[in-house]
């Protein structure tokens, strides 16, 4: 058995056609199907159902074919990333984010890499974790750094745990709830807009719980994006109140233009972010970079 035995066998699972697949492949039909007789040889087991033209994987075909396309993904980026280390270059990057990293990296590290590493090519995406998830299985993204409660565990999954970032409520320095001099509480909030992103139902039973059915995101949040930046930008010019990362804001905080809101009883909650790769998959070489910017920027 070997690796191009394996893209036959793929050839043919996509193409269901065993002529399809010899053209995909650039080879003979006769050649494609000793080589598929040969993988069935080695592995001691039938793999296709051979029906007239219709050709269908057989149970353990399926299974057998699930495992080579990772296994021929991986050899492809292999070659590649040697290629790319014998050229002396560092190679690319392709990273999704979710909301609160987006906010916390996406603007520096770009300008970073922009700046110390101008050869390397980096993608960075936001999106929700379920479909950012999905595009990291298939090869699209290199790793994830996304809130760690939104990502289902599994066993193709490395998921490393990034820490807790601290979350509260923030406003404009000229807020009314900034001039009270009583104790600030959740009814005094409704009053006004709630600025956030879309929460994880862990964190959205912690607010019911803290402060109440009214508390209920779907219900309490008028302002939704998933981009932490915008929702800032509202809070800035209204007396919109964000609920989220205090970090995002800790400039905006120093300079004087927004404060944090000391709401009774304390929130003492944020987001635990994790940063998520695929199992037994080789990191392109500027993985590390990211890396070390992640662990270095990614705090409060």
């Amino acid at each position: 058995m070997n690796l191009r035995h394996l893209e036959y066998l793929l050839a043919v699972a996509d193409t269901g056609s065993f002529s399809r697949a010899a053209e995909r492949c650039h080879i003979t039909q006769s050649a494609l199907s000793r080589s598929i007789q040969t993988l069935e040889d080695d592995l001691g087991a039938r793999l296709i159902d051979r029906m007239g033209k219709r050709n269908e994987l057989t149970p353990f075909g399926q299974t057998v074919a699930s495992r080579a396309r990772r296994m021929v993904l991986d050899a492809v980026e292999l070659k590649r990333s040697a290629q790319l280390l014998q050229e002396g270059y560092l190679g690319g990057i392709r990273i999704g984010l979710g909301a609160g990293p987006t906010a916390l990296l996406m603007q520096p590290f770009l300008r970073y890499m922009a700046s110390m590493h101008p050869r390397v090519q980096v993608s960075l995406e936001s999106g929700p974790p379920e479909l950012q998830t999905n595009r990291l299985r298939e090869r699209g993204f290199d790793a994830l750094v996304v809130d760690l409660r939104s990502v289902t565990p599994a066993d193709d999954l490395l998921i490393e745990d990034l820490g807790q970032m601290r979350g509260g409520f923030i406003c404009r320095v000229g807020h009314p709830l900034a001039k009270l001099n009583t104790p600030i509480t959740f009814a005094h909030l409704q009053r006004y807009p709630l600025a956030s992103t879309s929460l994880n139902p862990e964190l959205a039973r912690l607010l019911i719980t803290r402060y109440g059915p009214a508390a209920d995101p779907q219900v309490a949040v008028t302002l939704r994006c998933n981009d932490i930046n915008s929702l800032l930008h509202a809070v800035h010019g209204s007396d919109a109140v964000f609920l989220g990362l205090i970090s995002p804001a800790r400039e905006a905080i120093a300079n004087g233009s927004l404060v944090e809101l000391p709401i009774t009883p304390a929130l003492n909650e944020g987001a635990r972010f994790a940063f998520v790769t695929l199992a037994d998959r080789t990191e392109a070489p500027a993985m590390g970079i990211f890396r070390q910017f992640v662990a270095e920027h990614l705090h409060d």
